[in-house]
């Protein structure tokens, strides 16, 4: 594992989001570190290019962060209860991001099940955005934080994970979640961590099953 460089991040979320797959992400509290090992992420692109983006129509005071700097953290409040997380992409000024969508426990289990409850298996701990930021402990209000400074820490795999999945994104209503124009759901195959896909009743129907 290595630390990588913020030009990383500075490229389009499609790029990245692949490479991210293997890569361990750690956040600390004051209970402690929890140390995720991704296995499943989704690309967003900005405004005017995706429709499945919160930055599709622009800039607006939510998703300022996704327009950079990158390498930055940005988190958001979905169905009323769920905080998610992405990991913002591209040159300062171009919204992209990349959201963190399954991941395995790898360090802190004990307090990643504590936050979980005790009685969750192993590989649903961080299987689907919320459940991710529950056990990593990431809250609603760390959006704007800096993923190369504490509490967050970030790994690479000293090779890219290959080979690795490709499909439409999780939960993405109309054109946006269209597996021919946007198969940029991305997954480590076989892996028990990443979450069952699930498509939205008003997605446009794919081939994928």
């Amino acid at each position: 594992m290595f630390v990588p460089d913020r030009s990383f991040f500075e490229r389009s979320s499609l790029e990245v989001a692949p490479e991210l797959l293997g890569a361990h992400l750690t956040h600390v509290t004051e209970d402690g570190p929890v140390t995720l090992r991704l296995t499943e992420v989704e690309a967003y692109l900005g405004d005017g290019t995706d429709p499945g983006s919160h930055a599709f129509r622009g800039k607006t005071p939510r998703n300022a962060v996704m327009f950079g700097p990158a390498g930055h953290v940005y988190a958001y409040f979905t169905y009323g209860m769920h905080t998610c997380a992405n990991l913002v992409c591209s040159q300062e000024g171009e919204a992209s991001g990349v959201l963190l969508r399954g991941a395995e426990v790898v360090g802190g289990e004990e307090l990643a099940l504590q936050r979980r409850g005790a009685k969750v298996p192993h590989r649903d701990l961080a299987r689907g955005p919320a459940r991710l930021t529950v056990a990593a402990g990431i809250r609603l209000d760390e959006n704007g934080a800096d993923a190369f400074e504490p509490p967050f820490a970030i790994e690479l795999p000293d090779a890219p994970v290959t080979p690795f999945a490709t499909g439409p994104r999780t939960g993405i209503s109309g054109p946006g979640g269209d597996e021919s124009l946007y198969p940029w759901r991305f997954w480590i195959p076989g892996d028990r961590t990443v979450s069952p896909y699930k498509r939205h009743p008003r997605a446009k129907s794919s081939s994928h099953t």
